[in-house]
């Protein structure tokens, strides 16, 4: 834990936006970052993080235990405005041998419900705090069940962002990102708005974008609309959102009926969305380039894909409360049915 003003802060999930956070809270300076690296362990251990951000500049974060080293990579061309040394580079939580005051979590939410297992090893439950930047919803949930005491903070972004290739990561314009407390009627309220002051104040600190909410749950459920409509329909058409859009008269109206079924079910929840937010993601997709989504590179990519948290979730909590959901129920079976196979060719 941290001692002398500083902050142990540990990043689980390394790859874009990941890497992107690592970066941001790298620049403060009471920050003592440490990452967990699974399948890029092996480059971000020898070089770093190589970050090429069209907001922040070119930068690398090296990991390195002690002084930091200010060498350039040898096949390195672009010029480093910024090195970082984080404390040390992980595989698992279970190697790392000591708590964290700040554990953000920015891994692909599969298998939820196991990773607060996982990261109990590095977690004080009455000093940790738990800052959860992933999509979906109820991504919340296993951990305040597995860690009743602890502070959660919720954050939805907007960054735009690749890994090109392990252990570097290019990040677009886009930049932007909401947080707010997970609320916890069994904590001490006081604390729980030192500990998210004190998380904003090192975003801050990295000069991203960022605004902190009353209720992080629009924010959430809003962004899950967008979500569940752009990932599963060009995953599952492996066509870009203008394509989709314009492959038939009744793509768009299906889109709609999707949109509106994620919202009935928010509003289910009581969670204040208004219908009119369909017309403004349609506006938003038609006003960007065609894209595809992350859904989607997963699948080319025979990666286990985000599909129970962003339609999984809308989908349950709608059958529980009695909700219609029957575009919403077809998409989510059938990309279940996928991602079944998708889990099972990479053993997860």
């Amino acid at each position: 834990m941290a001692t002398n003003n500083q902050i142990d802060v540990l990043v689980y999930g390394l790859g874009a936006i990941g890497s992107f956070y690592a970066f941001i809270l790298s620049r403060s300076p009471r920050v003592r970052l440490s990452v967990i690296a699974r399948s890029n362990y092996e480059p971000v251990k020898a070089h770093g993080i190589v970050m090429n951000s069209e907001n922040h500049g070119q930068h690398v974060v090296r990991p390195f235990r002690g002084k930091s080293r200010q060498s350039r990579l040898p096949e390195e061309s672009l010029r480093l405005e910024h090195m970082v040394s984080p404390i040390a580079v992980f595989r698992s939580a279970a190697e790392a041998n000591m708590k964290f005051d700040y554990i953000i979590c920015t891994h692909k939410a599969i298998a939820q419900d196991a990773v607060p297992a996982q990261l109990a090893p590095v977690a004080d439950e009455e000093t940790t705090t738990f800052v959860i930047i992933q999509n979906g919803v109820g991504n919340e949930d296993p951990f305040r069940a597995r860690f009743p005491k602890t502070t959660i903070i919720s954050c939805v972004t907007w960054t735009g962002g690749v890994q090109p290739e392990p252990g570097r990561f290019a990040q677009i314009k886009s930049e932007d990102m909401q947080v707010g407390l997970f609320p916890n009627e069994a904590a001490d309220h006081l604390v729980e708005k030192r500990r998210l002051d004190e998380f904003a104040s090192l975003l801050t600190q990295g000069k991203t974008v960022f605004q902190v909410v009353p209720n992080i749950q629009v924010q959430r459920w809003e962004k899950v609309v967008w979500n569940a409509a752009w990932n599963s329909l060009t995953t599952l058409t492996l066509l870009d959102t203008h394509s989709w859009l314009d492959s038939s008269a009744d793509a768009t109206p299906l889109t709609r009926r999707l949109m509106k079924e994620v919202i009935d079910v928010a509003k289910k929840c009581n969670v204040p969305i208004e219908y009119e937010l369909i017309d403004r993601l349609i506006a938003k997709i038609r006003a960007l380039p065609p894209i595809g989504s992350s859904m989607q590179n997963d699948y080319k990519a025979g990666k286990p894909m985000e599909v129970d948290i962003i339609l999984g979730t809308p989908f349950k909590k709608g059958r529980e409360m009695g909700v219609p959901t029957p575009t919403l129920e077809t998409i989510y079976l059938i990309l279940a049915g996928v991602n079944l196979r998708l889990m099972k060719e990479s053993q997860l």
